[in-house]
């Protein structure tokens, strides 16, 4: 496994392998999770690497996954799907709608089957809304 580091003239050059805020995924396990700070390595879970989850950013199946962002009242509205809403059934749903504001803060909701797939966030401006599908995974959109 390599650590992304190599001597240059009796320097040592670190390349980070992983960046802060993206989103890696198990496909044995399935478990999740969200880098912090970005490091050298690679994320190994049940003896194999993660797999990066990559956002998606264009809607080109029947249901809708980006984020449709709405301001409204000093609040942030984010739904997942702007005309018709994504299912929320047992094997199909959001898990979670997530902001990131201009200051650089994370507001997060963690959605259930059955809930709606929309969270409001008492923020009035915010740089990029993100939302996972449990089946189609990470999507975003810049705003």
């Amino acid at each position: 496994m390599s650590c992304g580091l190599k001597t240059i003239e009796g320097f040592m050059e670190v390349k980070f392998v992983t960046k802060v805020r993206e989103v890696y995924r198990c496909e044995v396990c399935g478990n999740i999770v969200e880098v912090l700070h970005a490091g050298v390595g690679e994320l190994v879970c049940c003896g194999q690497p993660m797999k990066l989850m990559v956002e998606q950013t264009a809607d080109t199946s029947v249901e809708k996954h980006v984020p449709f962002v709405e301001k409204k009242d000093g609040k942030v509205v984010v739904r997942v799907g702007e005309n018709a809403k994504h299912p929320m059934e047992e094997k199909h749903y959001i898990e979670m709608i997530e902001v990131i504001t201009n200051d650089d803060r994370i507001l997060r909701k963690y959605l259930s089957p059955g809930d709606e797939p929309e969270a409001v966030f008492d923020v009035e401006d915010i740089t990029m809304a993100r939302e996972y599908c449990n089946i189609h995974g990470l999507w975003s959109k810049k705003v």
